[in-house]
């Protein structure tokens, strides 16, 4: 297999708000460019992504694409 075959991609979507958010998880979903509820971004699948999405997971949802 080739990598970029292995490697896939994550289809993050923003669906709570960040209001009320404590500000490192503010933080991290401004660090990954999701501005506003309903926000769809693409993501390669890396241990990196994934801590971030991890931390953030009761904020966004993930597809594997």
């Amino acid at each position: 297999m080739e990598v970029s075959e292995m490697a896939g991609k994550l289809k993050v979507t923003l669906v709570r708000s960040t209001i009320g958010a404590i500000p490192k998880h503010r933080a991290t979903v401004e660090a990954l460019g999701l501005k506003r509820p309903n926000n769809v971004k693409e993501f390669p699948d890396n241990a990196a992504v994934r801590g971030m999405l991890q931390q953030v997971r009761h904020l966004v949802k993930v597809e594997e694409i």
